[in-house]
């Protein structure tokens, strides 16, 4: 296999596709974790979630009218299940082979179009939901075919806080995230 070449975009073409989110769709395992599954003797699996990307969703619920919010997962897991209702993920496919089709009765559903939506994966499972997106991103420990697809590689690695590097992102783009800051510079009480 060649090194990759990605596609990489310019920062102001980046920038303009960021503008049109409305659709925040991603992989779990590997994007949101850092890929590791426990499975304790009990059979119930444990997956390790970055702080910063919890509090990348805990940011979008501010803006709840105007994102949506989908997994898409090639495993099943009880935890994922929990934890999407917990962060108010409002689509959530699991034990998904097809995730480009899943792409796209997601964007149905929420009634936006695939330019107005990101999707955020690392591995080839996430090759055909990553070519449909109207913007393909992938952490920085992405198999490199998945680079070679992708618009943007995070600096940061898949559970390593890729996740809120696209919100930062995004919101930044839209000019939301003085909103943002503003919201957290208040002073409590």
């Amino acid at each position: 296999m060649s090194d990759p070449t990605p596609l990489l975009l310019s920062r102001r073409d980046l920038i303009k596709r960021a503008q049109k989110i409305r659709l925040f769709a991603m992989d779990v395992d590997g994007v949101l974790t850092d890929g590791s599954i426990l499975i304790l003797n009990s059979g119930e699996e444990v997956k390790v979630w970055h702080v910063r990307d919890r509090i990348g969703f805990f940011i979008l619920k501010k803006f709840k009218d105007r994102f949506s919010l989908a997994w898409i997962t090639g495993r099943k897991s009880r935890q994922v299940e929990v934890r999407a209702k917990e962060l108010g993920v409002a689509s959530l496919h699991q034990n998904c082979e097809d995730k480009g089709a899943a792409l796209e009765e997601t964007v149905r559903k929420f009634r936006v179009t695939l330019d107005q939506t990101l999707f955020l994966g690392d591995d080839l499972v996430d090759l055909p939901a990553l070519k449909r997106a109207g913007l393909a991103i992938c952490p920085s420990d992405a198999h490199p075919d998945i680079q070679r697809v992708c618009h943007w590689v995070t600096p940061s690695a898949g559970g390593r806080g890729a996740f809120r590097e696209v919100v930062d992102f995004v919101l930044q783009a839209q000019g939301l995230h003085q909103t943002v800051l503003n919201h957290f510079e208040r002073p409590a009480g």
